[in-house]
């Protein structure tokens, strides 16, 4: 199996797991002299499955990652990490630059309004924020190339 695969399926456990979630809440408790709309026992027998399920697959992801080479930016971790940081950078960035700019508001209706300045080089955060946008693209292009070519360890 190859890391993607197993990246989608860790992602239908996880919606499996909310689901069940959903019908064990609805069937834990009913009223006298009704029946309950499914056994919440089995639910949680079958929740108990798809959890073991999910953390062998986590497992297994974690240890692909640590050790599969994403070309000259270490193994997959690294680069997941990378991507994460560059992620906030770049939301970061965006904001300031936002906050920066201003708006609607930074116009003065009257003259004895106090200006608003802006303390940051907007077009420059903006240019900043492109470049990791830039970034972050190749990577996450990086990262599928990665998940399709590496095999899932045991």
């Amino acid at each position: 199996m190859k890391l993607g695969e197993a990246l989608a399926d860790r992602a239908d456990a996880v919606r499996r797991v909310e689901q069940l979630r959903a019908r064990i809440v609805g069937s834990a408790r009913y009223q006298e002299g009704e029946v309950p709309p499914e056994d919440a026992n089995a639910l949680l027998g079958e929740l108990a499955e798809t959890l073991d399920q999910l953390e062998s697959l986590i497992r297994r992801i974690n240890r692909t990652n640590a050790s599969a080479p994403a070309g000259d930016h270490g193994t997959l971790t690294d680069v997941l990490a990378r991507r994460d940081v560059l992620r906030l950078r770049h939301s970061v960035l965006t904001a300031a630059a936002d906050a920066a700019a201003g708006g609607r508001h930074a116009v003065r209706q009257l003259r004895s309004e106090l200006k608003m300045l802006t303390a940051l080089p907007v077009a420059e955060l903006r240019g900043q924020a492109d470049a990791l946008a830039r970034e972050l693209r190749e990577l996450d292009v990086l990262i599928q190339r990665t998940n399709w070519e590496a095999d899932l360890l045991d």
